[in-house]
């Protein structure tokens, strides 16, 4: 299905402020401090103010947001300020109250983009009503179910819609709160090109020391923008402390942030590139020759297994080879994550020629 998304300007943000910044705290905790932190987004040029009346929690207990009464601080911040408003739903209740209060933008979270059903009741609540709506990322790295969450919204009639790339939750905790996953919005993208990519730092980081890397690799990656959450006083955030800064630390930071062009009209760089491309292009077809003989080489192994009624996994030979090649592709400028991707899906393919070989194919 060919789909038409409008783009930002469409939404009311100028081209010439595109990258765009979404930005407020995580959670609007009072009307005090919704006011405090829109007034200060609002001198940085932010266009849209997001803040979260509804908080949806791992654990019972914990601060799940404000709820309604948060409403009426979010049409004050679009009264006193030049900025929109945003915030999140998970249920068509949530819509309803958001449209009844005039908010402009809703986004759908991780948790609810997950669930097929809550993103159809969304849908149907939303069925031709003019509203923006960004759609994070499922909490798992599936970018199937993704896609179907921005084709239910499509389907209801909203064309204002973008795609929020918060990372990927993962059972292996190392530096990010979530796994960035970037090659996944790439794929994204490539299936639906003109749809808008916003991203969201704040939560792949999971703390604030994080964030400007992450904002400086969207950008070069052509993200359209960034959804950062930014608290006049961080530290004493009811939610996601750790992973806010202040509105003063947001405007240090897009000071810095370096934005590159899409494209180049010289020529001599247009020249360059294209020679350079063309020798990758060489080393594809030659990895792909080169591969597709290992797997030759891996069907006459399966023979012999076969033979010998040999199992197709021999851990300590798997063993050998990711330790071997790792430590050789490190010393070669390859990063250890990028060589263990590699090789797991080589070794998978290699397995997948072995098994048709004992069903008695090849």
């Amino acid at each position: 299905m060919k789909m038409n998304f409008a783009t930002l300007t469409e939404w009311g943000i100028p081209e010439s402020e595109c990258p765009a910044v979404f930005a407020g705290p995580c959670s609007a905790e009072t009307e005090e401090q919704v006011m405090q932190a829109a007034l200060a987004l609002d001198k940085l040029n932010v266009r849209i103010f997001r803040a979260g009346i509804w908080k949806p929690r791992t654990r019972p207990g914990a601060f799940e947001g404000v709820g309604d009464i948060g409403l009426p601080w979010l049409k004050r911040v679009k009264e006193e300020t030049s900025m929109k408003v945003a915030t999140e739903v998970a249920s068509a209740a949530h819509v309803n109250q958001v449209l009844k209060n005039s908010i402009d933008v809703l986004w759908i979270g991780a948790r609810t983009s997950a669930n097929p059903f809550l993103v159809q009741e969304i849908a149907d609540a939303l069925h031709g009503r003019d509203v923006a709506v960004m759609i994070k990322n499922p909490i798992n790295p599936d970018l199937g179910l993704w896609m179907g969450a921005i084709e239910r919204i499509y389907k209801a009639g909203i064309r204002k819609i973008a795609a929020i790339h918060r990372g990927f939750s993962s059972y292996t905790k190392n530096r990010f709160r979530n796994q960035p996953e970037w090659q996944l919005p790439v794929d994204l993208k490539r299936q639906f090109p003109d749809l808008p990519l916003i991203n969201d730092p704040s939560h792949i980081a999971g703390k604030r020391e994080l964030i400007f890397d992450l904002c400086q690799k969207a950008l070069d990656l052509n993200y359209d923008g960034l959804f950062i959450e930014s608290h006049v006083d961080p530290d004493k955030a009811w939610s996601d402390a750790r992973q806010q800064i202040t509105p003063e630390q947001l405007g240090d930071m897009l000071n810095k942030l370096v934005l590159r062009k899409a494209q180049s009209l010289d020529e001599v760089f247009l020249h360059s590139i294209e020679e350079l491309r063309a020798k990758i292009d060489k080393y594809d077809q030659d990895l792909i020759a080169l591969l597709s003989e290992r797997m030759l080489v891996a069907q006459t192994i399966g023979k012999y297994k076969k033979l010998h009624n040999i199992t197709i996994l021999q851990q300590d030979r798997w063993n050998q080879i990711m330790t071997k090649n790792i430590t050789q592709g490190e010393q070669n400028g390859l990063s250890a994550d990028f060589l263990t991707h590699v090789f797991k899906s080589i070794h998978e393919e290699s397995i997948n020629h072995q098994t048709q070989v004992m069903k008695g194919g090849y």
